[in-house]
């Protein structure tokens, strides 16, 4: 009975220790959080560095951390190549390489990679997404484009999933459709059961599309309305009863069945481009967008059908670029919204009221989300400068990191340990006293 006790009690010991995975973009729950305790609070590129690895090529896509590897992409300009890497967790040593297409470069935003798609792996298979050009053949027949550009354009594009096993055997590959959109790529796999899930908002006929995980076959596509670019990864909540995958982007906020791709519910607008994903805490979606206007929004999750004029909880749409977000996406913490300007300035928010409860500058321009881990919030400029705060109500600005190269890309989480992807290098932070 004594020795029953102490394989119990090792084993719960053992299970509480285990390191918590970052699967995919934002994280295991899609929301940039993680159940990580004791990482860093301090760094510079010199301490607390486990280790840093060189990347080459060029790309914004983030990490992604599953079973003891690192997956990240990027792209090699010169070759044209859109590449996947697989790192060691503990050494950052590169275990392989593989050229996942080689296309030529695609139009984008001056902001925006070649490789901007964080992979997504569940611990024996990765997923990645590209855009592949292809030369406009003339049997092609012309989309309803909202950017009438593209008719003019040798090179069309078509969004391409492609996966591989954890030891870089290639699995399978899917073409998802045509992808037209003039900022560029960067529609990140979302894992839900056997789904890989991908938004194809764009300038012509958007849609999303679920693929098995194990064949590359089409499960599921819903179309999306009003074909207009956005770039909004989903997220995927229990809400109001039920599994809820909520995303902005073209002309609306919209909610779906993951297992069928149904709709659930959709508020029109507020505005017509989305990048941010949405965040969910004490019952309320949040939202914060875009362009060309800017808006905070709390959202109600227990809606039917169009829910515009019911399910508003609150809108604050008197606002600029100082006191919303474009690009990063924001974060829930307890009872409170926080998200940070493209131009730098941190909001609180209470998430029932909208009440905004501080605002401050931070960096000069962010690209990169933020993550929440330990009670803490880490937010990376696009100098490599990370600001981390106590979360909470007030401004408690504990350190502020800073690493000597850009960044355009999110934190991942991991085993107590903080990885960075910065413009030529992925870094490894993590306490010196630990071994």
């Amino acid at each position: 009975m004594a020795r029953l006790s102490a394989w119990i009690v090792l084993f719960v010991l053992s299970t509480s220790a285990r390191a918590e995975d970052w699967p995919s973009w934002r994280g295991p729950r899609g929301d940039g959080s993680s159940l990580e305790k004791n990482l860093p609070l301090v760094w510079s590129d010199k301490d607390n560095i486990v280790w840093k690895a060189p990347l080459p090529g060029i790309g914004h896509s983030s990490p992604a951390v599953a079973s003891g590897r690192i997956y990240v992409t990027t792209c090699l300009l010169k070759e044209k190549d859109r590449v996947l890497l697989c790192l060691d967790q503990k050494s950052g040593a590169v275990l392989w390489q593989r050229v996942v297409l080689n296309s030529p470069l695609e139009p984008k935003h001056k902001l925006n990679s070649y490789a901007s798609s964080t992979p997504a792996c569940d611990g024996e298979r990765v997923f990645v997404s590209f855009l592949r050009s292809r030369r406009r053949s003339p049997n092609d027949r012309v989309p309803d484009f909202t950017d009438t550009s593209w008719e003019k354009q040798d090179y069309w594009g078509e969004m391409v999933v492609v996966c591989y096993s954890k030891d870089g055997d290639k699995l399978w590959e899917t073409v998802t459709g045509p992808f037209f959109a003039r900022h560029g790529f960067s529609s990140a796999p979302i894992l839900y059961k056997n789904l890989v899930i991908l938004n194809g908002d764009q300038d012509a006929d958007g849609f999303l599309v679920a693929l098995d995980k194990t064949s590359g076959n089409e499960v599921w596509r819903t179309p999306r309305p009003h074909r207009t670019r956005s770039y909004c990864a989903p997220l995927i909540v229990q809400a109001a009863g039920k599994t809820q995958m909520v995303l902005s982007g073209t002309q609306c906020v919209a909610s779906y069945n993951p297992d069928n791709g149904k709709l659930h519910w959709m508020i029109d607008g507020p505005t017509e481009q989305f990048v941010a994903s949405l965040v969910y805490t004490d019952n309320v979606f949040f939202l914060t967008a875009g362009y060309p206007t800017y808006h905070n929004m709390g959202i109600r999750p227990d809606g039917q059908g169009n829910v515009t004029k019911t399910h508003v909880l609150w809108h604050e749409n008197k606002t600029t670029s100082r006191n919303a977000s474009y690009v990063p996406s924001p974060i829930a913490f307890e009872k409170w919204f926080y998200l940070i300007a493209d131009v730098g300035y941190l909001s609180c928010f209470e998430a029932r009221t909208g009440k905004r409860l501080f605002i401050e500058q931070l960096g000069r321009h962010h690209s990169a989300s933020p993550v929440l881990a330990d009670g803490h919030l880490y937010l990376t400029d696009d100098d490599g400068i990370t600001y981390v705060l106590k979360a909470g109500p007030k401004l408690n600005l504990v350190a502020r990191n800073e690493l000597s190269e850009e960044c355009y890309a999110s934190p991942a989480v991991s085993d107590s340990r903080i990885y960075l992807r910065t413009l030529h290098h992925l870094w490894c932070i993590g306490n010196s006293h630990r071994p």
